[in-house]
């Protein structure tokens, strides 16, 4: 079929409901942050090299078979991990699909559209080389630290299906550097969490060589950033009091405060009682939640909100 026939067929099929595209690029978050709680999974529980090879579980089968020296138990749980890539995948091909269907078409959602089943790719191919490398901490840290940067942008995929968003409030001048300042120390935070990760006791296999540095150290550190961190998130609330801003933009910044706490109290508890195997998981799904809902404020102030000038108050 020639192309510009091809071209011509996919530009006559009717254009999606904004429900369904909502609902798709919904669906493209919770699998992005899944896929990270179920790696972390994968991690405490010994399973990483249950399956040694990739693309590959066992030289000469893709799925795991009977070997005497890794449980089936570890081979499955790696296996199910990288099946849910699959899901992953559907459901990012599905968001790039609805939303180059969508008229008017829009350059910026169509791209980050198209981010979301490139960004799958990226992540099995580092799966693929985190296996390969033998679970070496720094690529597990690679392989989490893109997670995180498609969690972002698919939060910002849900912000973009909407053509025409509804008017936001106006907010203080100052309040998009301060977030943008504080999404650098963010950045910060889950690069210091990798490393207390990778210095810590769950490599993912019990012969991996760990980060050789002293974790204790490591963990005040992450906790620094996260003090720094939240300090930020609580000046935001000081300027949003100031620029009167509406309800939606109010209940973005209480969820991020909420999960913010929640996560900090979390990675506490887990420092005193020995790093326990379930609360790491925990502790990832928490990390997936702060970025969820840091995302969803930037762009709440960006996207759907005007500057105001400081001082400037102006009710919804």
């Amino acid at each position: 079929m020639p192309l510009e026939t091809l071209r011509a067929r996919i530009d006559a099929l009717p254009t999606p409901g904004i429900r369904l595209q909502r609902a798709v690029a919904i669906a493209v978050v919770v699998t992005q942050a899944l896929i990270a709680v179920t790696g972390s999974v994968v991690r405490v529980t010994g399973s990483g090299l249950g399956c040694t090879t990739w693309p590959q579980c066992q030289p000469g089968s893709l799925v795991p078979v009977s070997h005497p020296e890794f449980a089936a138990l570890n081979q499955w749980i790696e296996f199910g991990n990288r099946l849910l890539t699959g899901v992953v995948g559907i459901a990012a091909v599905a968001a790039f699909a609805l939303a180059y269907l969508a008229r008017p078409r829009r350059r910026h959602y169509v791209r980050l559209a198209l981010a979301m089943p490139l960004g799958v790719v990226v992540q099995a191919v580092l799966g693929g080389i985190t296996v390969r490398l033998d679970l070496l901490w720094w690529t597990v840290a690679v392989h989490f630290m893109v997670s995180a940067v498609m969690i972002w942008l698919s939060v910002m995929l849900v912000d973009a299906v909407d053509p025409e968003p509804e008017p936001g409030s106006l907010v203080p001048a100052a309040l998009p550097g301060l977030l943008t300042g504080s999404v650098v120390v963010l950045v910060g935070l889950l690069v210091a969490g990798t490393m207390v990760t990778g210095a810590g006791p769950h490599a993912g296999d019990p012969e991996t060589p760990r980060l050789a540095l002293p974790v204790e150290t490591l963990a005040h550190v992450h906790a620094a950033f996260l003090f720094v961190y939240l300090g930020m998130v609580l000046a935001a609330g000081v300027l949003l009091r100031t620029g009167g801003v509406d309800r939606r933009l109010w209940r973005r910044y209480w969820v991020l405060v909420a999960v913010v706490l929640a996560q900090g109290a979390l990675g506490f508890v887990q420092f005193w009682t020995g790093v326990p195997e379930l609360l790491v998981s925990l502790h990832v799904l928490g990390a997936t939640a702060v970025i969820v809902a840091t995302s969803a404020l930037w762009c709440g102030t960006r996207d759907r909100a005007l500057v105001a000038a400081p001082g400037e108050r102006v009710s919804a």
